[in-house]
């Protein structure tokens, strides 16, 4: 019996990770994958976490990780297939057997938006992909589209720019979403043409993809001949394993405040799983600090009441 599991290890699991051991808690990281980090870790540069200015994605999770290792958090690599909320105790079910703890603190994070074109599925690997920082140098001197407006899809395309030879940035609206500051980054390399008031169609390929077709709000069509596409188009909440377990809003997203509370005691909810403003590395960072707070205050009147 643990004193608490810790499904997911982005920043917001990690973070809770250490503020758990800092505080004498037992814990157990469940990840599915083999490295920690999150969605950090396909990230070129993080130029917005305090004190670390350029730093590289990569490198931070795997900081982030070793920081809660060091404290004596223990991790095991498994997917979670369910959570069963008992009156003393929570079941975390997975594929490498049950685990028992006290309180759970749900930190799956999200998965990439799909655009759910024809040909998006087909060329996935084959020159459809989510992740610039992943993939992009396979682009080197060659043309590709980023398809999105907020800061992922702004980071992108400035990434991509300093690869290939040409980046058509693809919005449906007139105007980015982006912080301003990318905004400015973005529009200011000169292979990077933005495409408004345009979507995406189809993506056509001969065995990788060759174009694709976009269309704008009047109706007229054009194809762009390419051979990449990078969809940032947003994220969804891996959530759904937890349905039925605490509420969730109509996007999927866990609801639960700054203190990361669920509709079910003992249960938490931390980083971009739950409902907030912003979802970014220091939102997650803080999630899993106030998370933690909240399970210790769970277990002392847990406690209290047992006395």
């Amino acid at each position: 019996m643990y004193d608490l599991i810790i499904i997911g290890s982005g920043p917001a699991g990690l973070s809770a990770a250490v503020y758990a051991r800092r505080a004498g808690l037992s814990t157990l990281v469940l990840e599915k994958l083999p490295m920690g980090g999150g969605q950090v870790m396909n990230t070129y540069e993080v130029d917005n976490y305090l004190g670390l200015p350029g730093e590289n994605g990569f490198d931070l999770g795997v900081r982030f990780e070793e920081h809660a290792k060091r404290l004596g958090a223990q991790f095991l690599q498994t997917r979670v297939t369910g959570v069963t909320d008992g009156a003393e105790k929570k079941t975390v079910r997975t594929e490498s057997g049950d685990y028992e703890a006290r309180a759970v603190i749900l930190a799956t994070g999200a998965v990439h938006r799909k655009l759910g074109v024809p040909g998006e599925e087909e060329f996935a690997g084959r020159g459809v992909s989510y992740c610039a920082t992943c993939d992009g140098a396979f682009y080197k001197e060659k043309t590709v589209v980023v398809v999105g407006g907020g800061d992922v899809a702004a980071e992108d395309g400035i990434f991509l720019s300093r690869l290939c030879k040409k980046v058509y940035a693809v919005h449906r609206r007139d105007k980015f979403r982006a912080a301003k500051s990318l905004q400015d980054r973005l529009l200011a390399c000169g292979n990077v043409e933005p495409v408004w008031n345009t979507v995406v169609r189809e993506i056509r390929g001969d065995g990788k993809v060759t174009g694709v077709l976009v269309q704008d709000r009047d109706g007229r069509e054009r194809l762009l001949e390419v051979d990449g596409v990078f969809v940032a188009v947003g994220i969804v909440p891996e959530s759904e394993v937890f349905a039925g377990l605490v509420k969730r809003d109509e996007n999927g997203y866990l609801i639960a405040g700054e203190d990361c509370v669920t509709s079910a005691p003992g249960i938490f909810a931390t980083g971009d799983i739950r409902t907030k403003r912003m979802r970014q590395i220091v939102t997650a960072v803080a999630d899993g600090a106030n998370a933690v707070a909240s399970v210790e205050e769970y277990l002392q009147r847990k406690a209290e009441i047992a006395d």
